[in-house]
């Protein structure tokens, strides 16, 4: 219980004694004046005025007090309409006035926290990136967020009371209600105050309330600009190839189903030519994916300047285009002769020089033709059937073109089923080699052998090199035969060692892929030392136009071989476009006779001017001299007499296996050269001549 003020209760009790001592003096007066003496009525008569007047006193303080009350609650009713609810309602007073205030303060705690909320609510929606707009039922705007002026352009003031209706810039139909529009879920279209339209995804929801002032609908608007741009582009990308900017595969193929059903329906024809670049991944391989790409960009370029607006051009895949010409008539002799000119303008077109990386580069492309109906009646097949004639333009050399006929699609068959077989032919251990021997033509004595890969097929037989090592290099499974390659020829190596004296040296081809890759030469070292063969026992034979692709890059990675002891030698030496001052270069030690030059040695004086030429520089830069190809008894007196130092070929018979191979060694070692008989037969035709 709370204790009252010691002034408050003596100004109280005196009171109460003065109005006691006043009424006890008025009755003393009134009833018994007589008996009391004038001095006690004065003091009686003094105690009444004193008690008067605290009566007085406490009277105007209480009037005080409740004033104050009334002022602190009065301020208090003015900060609460103001909306500031953080300074508490003073207390401290009793009676119906202290309840009062007690009132006040919880209505002033209860605002505080409502304020609070509603203040956190606009924080919220304030933060939002999404556009919210609260509208009555009738879609008058009620509250938006910070967002929504953002996305509209609109202020606050501007936007209060619009309906969200008129934001939307679709069209309307005829008698449909725009606000039922607005109230669809979905993806829309918003404008803003400055006449811009921005595509939205809108969400709508109803407020859950039985209080009809606050009901309406809540619509959030989220800006998807961004994701329609991406959307176009990936729909973009999806038909455009995004290097040249032509249509792709997919796209290509829808259209030429739309001009083959045209056509069909027109009674006319369609021509497919599909184009392949040659040899393009030299052009990777030498100056990079990224100049690769540049001349993609500009052969598309030159083609699409070339090529008449009717005609489609479309990328296929990596250096692979294919273009269609529709329309054509039903003379199949005016529409062969209309596309071969065509073909002719595309090989004129291609063959002008690239300039990559401050290099003049000349390219040419292997174009294959197919006629719609005559040689397929649907996209697939007409793409196959080009496809194939396209293989058969390449195998003939390309820089060419050629009409597809039904021997081509057998070839095409073939050609896919041994790159399917050829990925898992080192896992299946299908590779052999074989060993052609190399003698001095001086006395018929072996002095080494090239090493020849044969892939051996089951079903199939033995499969040339010339028919899957173009596979293997268009489908980078080049580098892991030619490592098979290299180790199976230091097993055997090592086995010869053991075995002969002096065996020679073994020679084995490489391609420009596996001598520019990282770790060859690392490679190299590894498999000499685990095999404990030297690398003077090796020798890598290279074609002249690997040589020349890029001269100076490869004359340093030769440099590296030849240091590690590594014999290198030009293969089919006269095929390539090297010169004398090229080979200087190289750290070449042996020189290889193309064996189309050797053929007709002895009856061609062409050819033999030519081979003596090569001999003689041969010699002359310090180089061994090989004939390769080497088949006829009388090509041997020439090539005697010219100084040529070895030979190779069938006149010294088959190329044979490793066991085979040790066993000439072996007979050659116990007694005269293996084939002393063929070098003296030699002698004796010439003599007799």
């Amino acid at each position: 219980m709370r204790r009252l003020p010691k002034l408050q209760i003596l100004s109280r009790h005196a009171t109460t004694i003065a109005v006691l001592l006043g009424m006890c003096a008025w009755v003393a007066d009134v009833a018994f004046p007589p008996l009391l003496p004038e001095a006690l009525t004065t003091a009686a008569e003094l105690l009444t005025v004193v008690g008067m007047g605290l009566l007085a006193y406490w009277s105007w303080r209480e009037q005080r007090r409740m004033q104050q009350g009334v002022e602190q609650l009065i301020d208090a009713a003015e900060r609460l309409s103001r909306s500031e609810f953080s300074q508490p309602v003073i207390g401290g007073q009793s009676g119906y006035l202290g309840l009062l205030q007690r009132a006040f303060e919880r209505m002033r705690i209860a605002l505080h926290d409502t304020t609070y909320s509603r203040d956190y609510l606009h924080s919220v929606l304030n933060s939002m990136s999404d556009s919210v707009f609260v509208a009555a039922p009738d879609g008058a705007i009620r509250i938006i967020n910070d967002a929504a002026q953002r996305l509209t352009g609109y202020s606050t003031e501007e936007l209060s009371g619009m309906n969200v209706a008129s934001l939307l810039a679709t069209p309307v139909e005829e008698g449909v209600n725009p606000l039922a529009v607005a109230r669809e879920n979905g993806e829309t279209v918003l404008r803003t105050r400055a006449g811009q339209t921005i595509p939205v995804s809108f969400v709508v929801s109803t407020v859950a309330t039985v209080a009809e002032e606050f009901a309406g609908d809540i619509y959030v608007a989220r800006d998807i600009t961004e994701r329609k741009r991406a959307e176009r582009r990936i729909r973009y990308l999806a038909r455009y190839d995004a290097l040249t900017k032509i249509p792709n595969r997919m796209q290509f193929q829808h259209l030429l189903q739309q001009a083959i059903a045209r056509a069909r329906r027109l009674g006319q024809g369609v021509a497919l030519l599909y184009i392949d670049m040659d040899r393009f991944k030299e052009v990777n391989d030498t100056f990079g994916h990224a100049s690769g790409d540049r001349v993609l960009e500009l052969l598309t370029e030159r083609l699409t300047r070339a090529l008449s607006s009717e005609t489609v051009l479309g990328r296929l895949a990596g250096d692979e285009f294919a273009l269609f010409v529709d329309g054509l008539g039903t003379n199949a002799e005016e529409a062969g002769e209309q596309v071969a000119q065509l073909a002719r303008t595309v090989l004129d077109t291609v063959g002008a020089s690239f300039h990559v990386s401050q290099q003049e580069v000349v390219l040419t492309v292997s174009i294959g033709v197919a006629f719609c109906p005559r040689d397929a009646d649907n996209v697939i097949d007409l793409i196959r059937n080009a496809d194939a004639a396209m293989y058969y333009s390449k195998q003939n050399g390309g820089n060419t073109f050629a009409f597809y006929s039904q021997e081509m699609n057998a070839a095409a068959v073939e050609r896919l089923m041994l790159k399917s077989k050829l990925r898992r032919a080192v896992e299946r251990d299908e590779f052999v080699l074989h060993y052609q021997p190399k003698v001095d033509l001086r006395d018929g004595r072996i002095v080494g052998a090239e090493a020849l890969l044969r892939w051996r097929l089951p079903g199939h037989g033995d499969i040339p090199p010339a028919q899957f090592i173009p596979i293997a290099e268009e489908n980078d499974l080049i580098s892991a035969i030619g490592g098979w390659v290299l180790e199976r020829v230091c097993i055997d190596l090592k086995l010869l060692r053991r075995s002969v004296s002096n065996p020679g040296r073994i020679a084995l081809n490489l391609s420009l892929k596996q001598l520019r890759h990282a770790g060859f030469i690392l490679n190299c070292r590894s498999l000499f030392e685990r095999h404990n063969v030297p690398p003077q026992s090796l020798e890598l034979e290279i074609t002249e136009t690997t040589l020349m692709a890029d001269p100076r890059r490869t004359v340093q990675m030769l440099d590296q071989l030849a240091a590690i002891g590594l014999h290198l030698s030009i293969d089919d030496f006269g095929t390539g476009y090297s010169s004398l001052s090229a080979l200087q270069q190289f750290p070449i030690g042996t020189l290889k006779i193309d064996q189309s030059f050797v053929r007709d040695v002895a009856d061609d004086p062409a050819d033999a001017t030519l081979v003596r030429t090569i001999i003689d520089m041969g010699h002359g830069l310090g180089l061994q001299v090989v004939a390769e190809g080497v088949e006829l008894v009388r090509q041997v007196p020439f090539l005697r007499k010219w100084g040529c130092d070895l030979a190779q070929g069938r006149l010294f018979g088959e190329a044979v296996g490793i066991q085979e191979l040790l066993a000439q060694l072996l007979t050659q070692q116990a007694g005269k050269p293996a084939f002393a008989s063929i070098i003296a037969e030699a002698s004796d035709s010439a003599l007799s001549a």
